[in-house]
C-alpha cells in the first residue's frame, strides 16, 4: 500500500466515523474493511466470476492423469487411462482424453489447474463436505452464510440496476449465495417469480386467506407463531423479496431481447453457460454466476459416466469461452471448477471409486500465467487411503477475491487466507 493511499484513506474513514459517532463498536471493524479494502486495491467492477461446481466428487486422479506413475497403475489397473489415450500437460501429467475440447484453451494460455486442493480433517459426506466449500466453515451455523453472499453484502451497491449474484438452474440457490440481506435470482425460476409477484398484487390479505407475500413471509419465519413474528423482520423479508422478483423480472427481460448464440452442446451444462453468456453480452452487470452438473458419484461402472461428464463438461466450457473470446470479453471473464472433493485412489470391487479428499480446481477464461499450479498430489504417502490436500481451498478463493475481483477477502473467507493466496500467483500477468 502507498503511503499517501494509506493517508487518504484513513482521513475519509476518520471523518465518515466522526459523523456516524452514534454507531457504537462499529468504528474499529470500519477502520479495518477500509485500510483493507485499499491494501486489496481497486474493486473491479467490469470483472466477472462463473462458478462451475461439480456436484458428487470428481475423480481428480482420473482428470489430471499420473499417467507414468506406477502406482497410479497398481491402484487402477482396469480404470486407469492408458498412457497412449492421454492429452500431455506436463512431463508425466495428462488430462482424461474426453477433455480434447480444452486443448484450444490450453493452447491460449487461458486454462490453469490448482493441484491437490482441499482442507484440514476432510469431510467424506457429499452435503457436508459442500457446505464447508460454500461456507468456509467446518461447522454448520444456525444461520446460514455462504462465502459469495458475504461478498455480495460486503460489496453490494444500491444504484446497481443488477443483481451482484446469478443463480442458473432448476436447483436451489446454493449455500454459497445465502446470506442475511442478499437475495439472489434464480434464472430457471422467473416463471414462479412472476408468479408469485402476480398473486401479491391479486389477492390482497383477508380475501380468501392469506396473500402469497403473507405465505412466504411465515415461510421464512422459521421458529417463530404467527402472534409473534417480528414485524420488522417482516417488512424485512418482504422488501428482500420485491427486490430479487425485480431483479430476476429484469433478467427475464434482458434474456427475451438477447439473441441465442449458436455453438453451444445440447446438454444441462451447455444450456446453462449459454444463458449466462447472453447475460453477460447484453451488459448485465452481475460480476458472480453460478451454475451446478452433478452426476459425479461414481461409485460403480466409472468408465464411461465418468468419461461423459468430463465431455459434457468440457465442451460446455469450450464453447463459452469461445463465445467470450469472440466478442472480444474473455479477458474481463473468469470461470472457476470445483468439486467437493475427489475419489479415493484405489478402484473398488464395483468398477468404481469411493469418496476421497482432494482433488484439482480449474480456471479458464482470461490468459493465465501458469498451466499448473501446486505439486500433484503424492501417490505413496497417503492419508488414510485418499490423496493428501497441499493447497486450502479459501486460499484459492482469496485469491480470486483479492487479485480477481479486487476486494478484500477477511469477511467472505471469515478468515485471513492472503499469504497464502499470494503464493499461488494464480493471476500475475506474463513477463
Amino acid at each position: 500500500m502507498k503511503r499517501r493511499t494509506f493517508a487518504a484513506g484513513t482521513i475519509a474513514t476518520a471523518t465518515g466515523l466522526a459523523i456516524d459517532s452514534t454507531c457504537r463498536g462499529r468504528w474499529m471493524q470500519t477502520l479495518a474493511s477500509e485500510l483493507r479494502a485499499n491494501a486489496s486495491g481497486s474493486v473491479r467492477k467490469d470483472r466477472v466470476l462463473v462458478v462451475v461446481q461439480l456436484s458428487g466428487g470428481n475423480d481428480g486422479l482420473n482428470t489430471v492423469i499420473p499417467h507414468r506413475n506406477e502406482l497410479y497403475r497398481k491402484a487402477r489397473p482396469k480404470l486407469g487411462v492408458p498412457s497412449s489415450d492421454v492429452i500431455e500437460i506436463a512431463d508425466g501429467l495428462g488430462l482424461h482424453p474426453s477433455l480434447k475440447s480444452l486443448e484450444g484453451i490450453l493452447s491460449d494460455g487461458r486454462m490453469s489447474i490448482v493441484q491437490g486442493v482441499g482442507y484440514e480433517s476432510p469431510n467424506r459426506s457429499h452435503f457436508e463436505s459442500m457446505d464447508i466449500w460454500q461456507s468456509c466453515r467446518h461447522k454448520k451455523d444456525r444461520a446460514p452464510s455462504g462465502w459469495l453472499g458475504r461478498w455480495i453484502s460486503e460489496n453490494g451497491e444500491s444504484e446497481r440496476p443488477d443483481s451482484l449474484g446469478v443463480h442458473v438452474g432448476s436447483e436451489s440457490v446454493p449455500l454459497a449465495f445465502l446470506e442475511r440481506g442478499v437475495q439472489v435470482p434464480s434464472v430457471a425460476s422467473l416463471e414462479q417469480m412472476r408468479l408469485k409477484a402476480k398473486l401479491d398484487r391479486e389477492s390482497p390479505s383477508g380475501v380468501g386467506g392469506e396473500s402469497e407475500s403473507s405465505s412466504m413471509k411465515a415461510e421464512t419465519s422459521v421458529g417463530t407463531d404467527g402472534d409473534d413474528t417480528d414485524p420488522g423482520l417482516l417488512s424485512f423479508v418482504e422488501t428482500s423479496t420485491n427486490a430479487a422478483i425485480a431483479a430476476s423480472m429484469r433478467l427475464e427481460s434482458t434474456l427475451a431481447q438477447s439473441e441465442t448464440p449458436t455453438g453451444f452442446p445440447a446438454s444441462r451444462i451447455g444450456e446453462k453457460l449459454q444463458v449466462i453468456s447472453r447475460l453477460i453480452l447484453a451488459a448485465v452487470t452481475t460480476q458472480i454466476y453460478y451454475v451446478t452438473l452433478d452426476g459425479f458419484d461414481t461409485h460403480a461402472n466409472q468408465s464411461a459416466a465418468h468419461e461423459a461428464l468430463l465431455r459434457q463438461w468440457s465442451e460446455a466450457v469450450a464453447a463459452f469461452t469461445s463465445r467470450m473470446k469472440e466478442a472480444g470479453q474473455h479477458d474481463r471473464v473468469l470461470m472457476m471448477t470445483f468439486s467437493e472433493f475427489g475419489r479415493r485412489v484405489a478402484e473398488n470391487a464395483s468398477l468404481g471409486t469411493d469418496h476421497g479428499a482432494a482433488a484439482p480446481m480449474f480456471f479458464a477464461g482470461p490468459e493465465l500465467p501458469n498451466l499448473l499450479v501446486g505439486d500433484h498430489p503424492s501417490l505413496s504417502d497417503l492419508d488414510d487411503g485418499d490423496l493428501k490436500f497441499g493447497i486450502d481451498f479459501r486460499a484459492v478463493y482469496a485469491a480470486v477475491i483479492e487479485d480477481w475481483l479486487g476486494t478484500s477477502s477477511f469477511k467472505s473467507l471469515a478468515g485471513d487466507y492472503r499469504q497464502s493466496a499470494l503464493g499461488l500467483n494464480l493471476f500475475q500477468k506474463r513477463s
